[in-house]
């Protein structure tokens, strides 16, 4: 995700936005369910909501076509991943500290009756963003995806510092790289965008025809993934991919729409942060459905009540964490660590 305005792409901000209310629409039917107050519905209805998850694949393509421009501007690879902490860690470690703070006294999820010992291995594993590779429980519902971001970040600094020596020192990452797409294949739509940040493709449908041609492949991306196989689900969205990077587009002149915005602005909170908010929702609902509440009506308001307090919460977090926290944190540890200050423009 790229930290100043330079080449930045409403449409990209838009899809971000789209990415992250996805996976929250998810949640607003999964926590329910997960919770017993969720009533019948329709199983193409369900099924339907729950493949708005796969909106995480929309953020590795924004990342597969951002972090190799970023990489290249900052000149460093300190530098480049003194900025990649300073966007991903002030809001997953606030949460992670309230969450192995909270968690004990309310019992949520793996805390019930844990020993001193487990707890103290999770804190650090699920701190390092490691529980998913070691087979160990989650504690943020959505920081599993933080796992393949730190990886792709990792390997491809490595391999463009090894490539500028000598490209076959670059195998080596490459290879590791591949081996992760066959054990993860999900990781592979990091391709999709690094294809585009190398190679100059725009896909240009106009107007009206061209958001429904991007609906059309994002749906048929979604689908993929979900009921034939996350590969086969590249085709789509490299085609949906490259009309969003299309500026004369008609999928990015929608994408470019002002509450779009707003929600890819403060997209990395709302995906973090959603879970946080909607828990309370969730333990009330848990009671009202044990008096006797209608379940529809239960459902509508959790749903309704939680998209509000969901995204007052995550625009908190946004300004408080992500823009000011980080305004602090950022000189001070530039200075610490490279004895220089953050350009002027990053501050404006």
């Amino acid at each position: 995700m790229s930290d100043d305005n330079k080449g930045f792409l409403p449409a990209i901000q838009g899809l971000r936005g789209v990415a992250a209310l996805t996976v929250l629409i998810v949640h607003l039917q999964d926590m329910p369910l997960l919770a017993g107050f969720l009533p019948p519905i329709w199983s193409w209805l369900e099924a339907t909501i729950n493949m708005g998850g796969h909106g995480v694949e929309l953020f590795f393509m924004i990342s597969g076509f951002l972090i190799p421009a970023s990489l290249v501007r900052h000149r460093s690879v300190g530098k480049f991943f003194l900025d990649r902490c300073l966007r991903i860690l002030p809001v997953f470690v606030i949460l992670h500290v309230i969450l192995f703070t909270i968690g004990p006294l309310v019992g949520y999820k793996f805390f019930k009756g844990i020993d001193l010992a487990t707890y103290l291995k999770l804190f650090f594993v699920n701190l390092a963003f490691l529980p998913d590779a070691l087979g160990l429980p989650i504690g943020q519902q959505n920081a599993w995806t933080l796992s393949y971001e730190w990886a792709f970040y990792i390997l491809f600094a490595l391999a463009f510092v090894a490539a500028a020596r000598n490209w076959v020192l670059a195998a080596p990452f490459v290879a590791l790289a591949a081996a992760g797409i066959i054990y993860r294949p999900i990781a592979a739509f990091f391709l999709v965008g690094l294809l585009f940040s190398f190679v100059d493709l725009r896909i240009r449908v106009a107007g009206w025809p061209g958001v429904l041609a991007g609906i059309l492949c994002g749906a048929a991306m979604y689908v993929s993934i979900e009921y034939l196989h996350p590969l086969v689900g590249l085709i789509p969205g490299a085609l949906l991919f490259g009309m969003v990077l299309a500026p004369d587009s008609g999928l990015a002149a929608a994408l470019s729409a002002r509450p779009l915005q707003f929600l890819g602005k403060i997209s990395y909170s709302l995906y973090l942060v959603h879970p946080f908010a909607l828990f309370p929702l969730q333990i009330i609902g848990v009671k009202l459905a044990a008096h006797g509440v209608n379940l529809w009506l239960l459902w509508a308001g959790f749903a309704g009540l939680g998209l509000i307090v969901a995204l007052i919460a995550c625009t908190v977090s946004y300004e408080l964490i992500e823009v000011r926290l980080r305004r602090l944190l950022d000189p001070a540890l530039r200075g610490l660590l490279f004895g220089v200050r953050r350009e002027a423009r990053y501050v404006a």
